[in-house]
Parts: C-alpha cells; structure tokens; sequence
C-alpha cells in the first residue's frame, strides 16, 4: 500500500527546503488531500484552495429585464472561507490533487513542454514535479490569498497565470532536480496508476469524510439588511435559499480512502491526515537516476 498524499507531502518539504524561492512556504500550514479525477478525461491535476481570507465586503445579486433594468434582488450577503485546522493549527491553504490523473500526467502535449530541456520534458517525473511546484508558487509570499500576477510599475493584477508564471515554474523545477533529492522522496512520481497498483496493491489518500466534496466558500446573509435607497424601494427583494456547507473542519473530518483499484473502493479507518507531518525526511544529495 502507498499513501500518495503522505508522499506529496514529503516531496514538498523537500522541495521547499531545496528551493529558495520556495522557503516561505509553511507546511504546517497546509493541508494536502485528494480528489477522484479520471485519466481518461481532461481537467485539473491539482488546485490550490486559498482559506485564509476575510469576508468578503457585502454584495448582492441582481436580476435585469431585457431592457436592462433592476426587476428584484438578493438580499445581501457576505461569502466567507471554511475554517479548517488540524491538530490545533489553523490551515491557510488546501492543495487537491486529482487521482489517477494526477498519476498518469506527462507533458507530451502540454505547451509547457517548450519550458524544457528536450531530455527533462520526456523525463516520468518532470511533468509531476512541475504540477507540485506550481501549485506550491501559487501561494502568496505575504500570505495573502494566492499569488496574482504583477504589471510592470509593480502593481497586481487580477491574473494568476501567465508566461512569467510558467517559466519561473520550470526553473525552480530545473532547479531542484540539479540539487540531487534523495531518490526515496521522489521515486513515487515515476510511476502511472496501473504501475503503482502493480508495485502496492492499493493507492490510499487522505479525503474529507463527505467525500466527493471538499471545504469551499460560503455565503452569509447580513443580519441587519441596509435599507433601501429610493430608486429601490419597488425592487423585489428575494430571499436567496443557500446549499448548506460546513463551515468548520477538524481532523476528525478526514480520512484514509481508497483510490487504486477502484473496484470496492471505499472508506479505510485510520487516518494519516497529510498536513504538515511527511511520512520520511530527504537524505543527502544524491544523483538523479
């Protein structure tokens, strides 16, 4: 049996340690779990989950007519983050990774492919380690939501993607595979999901207990409803139903489950919650084989 999520975990100590522009990074802070995500279909390998926002300002929606004029309106609301702490440490962020995709990635059509060095981008681990470092850069320095791109007077934009944004992914990539890791941390990445069945038997992760879904944002009516201004007073105010969410998360939310093979998959006891404790420590430089 492989824990992959322990395993990632332990990658990204190793890379944060390994990478200077990485250093910043809090582990303890971070929470890694897992989502199903078919091979065979397109969609995200993994995504970065920003939890430690504020509430947002007060907004409301708005239904128009074809004339474009304001017929009714949501009451207002304000959306706010999920807290979720693990032993005791409030986590800022969250990191999905989607499996077996996850496993089976290669960048054999990915424009990111130009980034490398023709024997880095046929590499099994390349890709891997690239969709690790991305969404480790995701994460604000100042800790402030993710990472958004800068303008040239050094001003951010809305962006959280771009040319830039690839490129120092690459290097940092080209940068920890020249500093030698430990083969143990990284071997995992080698291998696509019929291997790792082949190689464990099973493949487990850490998941939230109301697997599929996952801690998201959430929307709170204002207690006290501002007034309305007199170009509202014959707008329709509708009172908007919310799914409910869960709002707070322990550890006694997650879990160990089954991914590979996905025949009986299902709950497994036992937790091995893969925040902030990686199952292994990096050794010494070592080459890359």
């Amino acid at each position: 049996m492989i824990h992959y999520t322990d395993c990632l975990v332990g990658l990204m100590r190793d890379v944060v340690a390994r990478v200077p522009a990485l250093d910043f990074v809090d582990l303890e802070r971070i929470l890694v779990f897992a989502r199903y995500g078919r091979s065979s279909k397109d969609g995200p390998l993994a995504t970065c989950h920003s939890i430690n926002q504020p509430p947002s300002d007060p907004t409301h929606y708005r239904w128009r007519d074809r004339r474009g004029r304001t017929v009714k309106r949501s009451e207002w609301f304000v959306v706010k983050s999920p807290v979720v702490s693990v032993g005791g440490t409030r986590i800022d962020y969250l990191i999905s990774v989607s499996l077996p995709r996850f496993c089976d990635q290669t960048l054999g059509r990915s424009r990111k492919r130009h980034l490398y060095e023709p024997d880095l981008a046929c590499h099994p681990l390349t890709a891997k380690l690239d969709t690790v470092v991305h969404e480790l850069y995701h994460i604000d320095p100042e800790h402030d939501g993710l990472r958004r791109l800068a303008r040239a007077d050094g001003r951010r934009t809305r962006r959280f993607h771009g040319p830039d944004f690839y490129r120092d992914v690459a290097r940092m990539v080209r940068e920890y595979v020249a500093s030698g890791p430990d083969p143990d941390v990284v071997d995992f990445l080698r291998h696509g999901s019929q291997d790792l069945e082949r190689r464990y038997g099973e493949v487990r992760a850490t998941a939230f207990d109301s697997f599929p879904s996952f801690p998201q944002p959430y929307h709170e009516p204002l207690p006290q409803q501002p007034l309305p201004v007199d170009d509202d007073r014959q707008i329709e105010v509708v009172r908007v139903t919310w799914s409910p969410r869960r709002r707070e998360f322990t550890e006694d939310h997650l879990e160990t489950r089954r991914f590979l093979p996905r025949r009986r998959a299902g709950r497994v006891e036992g937790l091995s919650p893969s925040a902030g404790a990686a199952r292994r420590d990096s050794g010494g430089p070592s080459k890359w084989s």
